[in-house]
């Protein structure tokens, strides 16, 4: 008999704590990946690391090398095993495979790994602190959930371990770096582990759904183009020689205002971000350099292409008009994605009957973007499944804010609803 949702939380709920302690950046992910290889290493599992996980020339955003070699020193220094760092190199991101001997499907789960650059509340009233597993650093939180997720994979990676009898084919786990900004999904696919999944699920946690309530499938995922831009012009006095200058911090601010002008696209929705701009030295400087991080996204490739495309013009055009060179790298990016209708049935039929589900709802709400759509479309498109699953929890505040904290006891509800789903696909009648 599988276990209920309670006894699963007696392990998730500890895991999710240490997990959250040691948060961790987007591809920084050294000393989670550390556990998690650890942890499937000892149920059995094939683990892969490094470049068997990742296609490095698909990565995105990653930072400079010696800021991985930083993270890689912490995550050493937080007793991360030098053996699992070395099989690493400077590339996050496990895969763990288990064959069960019998012929039957290749079901994957995708989990992410990694936290987010917010400075985590101090506050005595916010959990993580009171009780102490609050982030190690700061500027770096699990603000989103991930580290709940990463939770409910290793507990179902054991008790899919523990149960091998009642199943058949093989199953894949996939835990994915840098899902914030959508930097790592890509490399995951592009180094193969898609290529032969027959089913392929993946979930979040929260997103504005409530304790008790299953979203059994999302659809509305956007495509997203993320841009590190630079305006790059020529320093001079401010007073004594200014025709001398060429402005850059001019250039990025009138981009700015013309990025956020674009009209939107009338076949779906469209939106555009600067999230930062950064230039300058001194008030009595003419700025040479100016930097801006963006995102465009839309509801399907072509829109995103639009928004895209007026964003390249409208930098381009700031850039002549103070005489200023333009960069501009690709830092992440993800496409759409839609849950296969098959699997959101089989939600709704597994999630009504478990403990802890009051509601279920057919359609999810991811409301953005989410780099595991590289992955279900490479499913979809290799004749696969695939299906990305809303588990409602209830947050202190909202994703990405430092007070974010939720109910932990959802997590065994995830758990025992993914189990109850590998047993329905995949399971071997025994």
């Amino acid at each position: 008999m599988m276990p209920g949702p309670r006894e699963f939380n007696r392990e998730a709920i500890p895991l999710r704590r240490e997990l959250h302690r040691h948060a961790e950046r987007g591809w920084e992910e050294f000393w989670t990946s550390a556990f998690v290889a650890q942890r499937l290493g000892s149920l059995g599992f094939n683990v892969l690391l490094g470049d068997e996980v990742i296609d490095v020339d698909s990565a995105m955003g990653r930072p400079p090398l010696e800021v991985l070699q930083e993270a890689r020193e912490r995550a050493a220094e937080w007793g991360a095993p030098a053996d699992l760092l070395d099989r690493m190199g400077l590339l996050t991101g496990v895969v763990g495979i288990l064959d069960t001997g019998r012929p039957g499907p290749v079901t994957a789960f995708r989990f992410d790994l990694d936290a987010v650059e917010v400075w985590e509340s101090r506050d005595p009233d916010h959990r993580p602190f009171s009780e102490g597993f609050a982030a190690l650093d700061d500027g770096v939180a699990h603000a989103c959930g991930h580290d709940g997720h990463t939770a409910m994979g290793l507990v179902l990676a054991r008790w899919i371990s523990q149960n091998l009898d009642a199943l058949r084919g093989t199953f894949k786990f996939l835990f994915q770096p840098a899902e914030e900004g959508v930097r790592g999904g890509r490399s995951m696919v592009q180094r193969g582990h898609l290529d032969r999944v027959d089913v392929l699920w993946g979930l979040h946690l929260g997103v504005g759904f409530p304790s008790g309530t299953v979203g059994a499938g999302c659809s509305d995922f956007l495509c997203t183009t993320k841009m590190d831009v630079l305006f790059r012009g020529v320093a001079a006095h401010a007073g004594g020689a200014p025709h001398e200058g060429r402005n850059a911090l001019l250039a990025a601010a009138s981009a700015v205002l013309g990025l956020h002008s674009i009209a939107p696209h009338g076949g779906g929705a469209s939106r555009i971000n600067v999230g930062m701009l950064r230039a300058g030295t001194g008030r009595n400087v003419i700025p040479d350099r100016a930097e801006l991080a963006l995102e465009t996204r839309g509801a399907s490739e072509e829109i995103n292409a639009y928004m895209e495309s007026r964003a390249m013009e409208v930098m381009r055009g700031a850039a002549v008009s103070q005489g200023v060179d333009l960069e501009v790298t690709l830092a992440g990016g993800a496409v759409n994605a839609e849950s296969h209708p098959e699997l959101m049935d089989l939600v709704m039929k597994k999630a009504v009957h478990l403990e802890g589900v009051e509601r279920v709802e057919r359609e999810g709400r991811i409301s953005g973007s989410e780099d595991v759509s590289w992955m279900m479309r490479r499913v979809h498109d290799m004749g696969g499944r695939a299906c990305y699953i809303i588990l409602g929890a209830d947050t202190a505040a909202g994703h990405h804010n430092g007070r974010f904290d939720f109910d932990e006891d959802v997590l065994g509800v995830g758990v025992a609803l993914l189990a109850s789903l590998a047993l329905e696909l995949a399971g071997s009648g025994r």
